[in-house]
């Protein structure tokens, strides 16, 4: 009896197994996906939300937290005349409450709590903290995301192998990071220097440069015994979250704000202006 000829597959049924074949890891997953967008199955924005949920995965905590010298942070010495009014500016709806130094959090305080409150009344603030998270550097984002849905929690701070607070970091820190945040002009690459020259005396620079690097690099002297980076530098220079196009003078440099949102710095642009030494800060126009 004669076998059967061997069914080949048309055209049409290739290109099918090529769109629904199981992958085999996710570099196949990634190119399906791919192949789906150029197919016009995804747009560009399902594409890159699914791509985030993939990397979300594989990143940790210490890549995406705000820096410990960018968290904005409230006393538990002061009193509510103090540090309303900082509460009110930088529109934050939770604060990490320290007690004598940033490694001491004594809890987190809600904005919305602070509604009871009038002027003149005299109440507790340790009263109205709830407690605080704390997590590792090397946490998965996955697992954190998981953490903050299922125990309602919005906010975390993150410790090193020391135990020592090097940061903070929101459940919108980690969506951010799946629908992705708004780029700009001056926006970094993520295989880009943290320092680039622009050939006219200018520098941009990422805000979280280490100063070591940032004085190697444009041969300034600046003390990293208090701040760690060049934005925490900026951020005690100037006593409060600078906005964008804010201007400070620090020795024979000036730093304009060039990306910054309502709780960190991003990116600042640099440049020589010996006779600025000793200016206060020069608000946007």
């Amino acid at each position: 009896m004669p076998e059967p000829e061997s069914h080949k597959p048309t055209l049409l049924e290739r290109l099918s197994a090529l769109l629904l074949r199981e992958p085999e890891d996710r570099e196949q997953l990634v190119k399906l996906l791919h192949g789906a967008y150029e197919n016009n199955l995804l747009d560009a924005d399902a594409l890159s939300m699914m791509e985030g949920v993939l990397q979300v995965s594989e990143r940790q905590v210490r890549e995406i937290m705000i820096p410990r010298a960018q968290m904005d942070v409230i006393d538990i010495g002061l009193s509510p005349e103090e540090f309303i009014p900082f509460v009110i500016e930088t529109a934050h709806s939770r604060f990490p409450v320290i007690e004598g130094d940033r490694d001491n959090i004594i809890g987190i305080l809600l904005a919305k709590d602070l509604l009871r409150y009038h002027a003149g009344e005299e109440f507790d603030v340790r009263d109205m903290l709830r407690p605080a998270v704390f997590v590792p550097e090397a946490k998965r984002l996955n697992v954190l995301l998981r953490d903050f849905r299922s125990n309602r929690n919005h906010i975390a701070l993150v410790v090193n192998e020391y135990g020592g607070v090097s940061g903070m970091v929101t459940i919108e820190d980690v969506l951010e990071q799946i629908v992705g945040d708004i780029e700009d002009e001056y926006d970094f690459d993520a295989d880009e220097d943290n320092i680039i020259a622009d050939g006219s005396g200018h520098y941009r620079v990422k805000a979280d440069t280490e100063i070591a690097d940032f004085n190697a690099a444009l041969g300034s002297d600046f003390s990293d015994e208090e701040c760690d980076t060049i934005g925490g530098l900026v951020l005690k220079a100037a006593g409060q979250l600078p906005k964008c196009g804010d201007r400070l003078y620090l020795g024979e440099l000036t730093f304009t704000v060039l990306r910054a949102d309502s709780r960190r710095l991003y990116t600042l642009l640099v440049e020589r202006t010996k006779s600025a030494a000793g200016l206060p800060v020069s608000k946007r126009t």
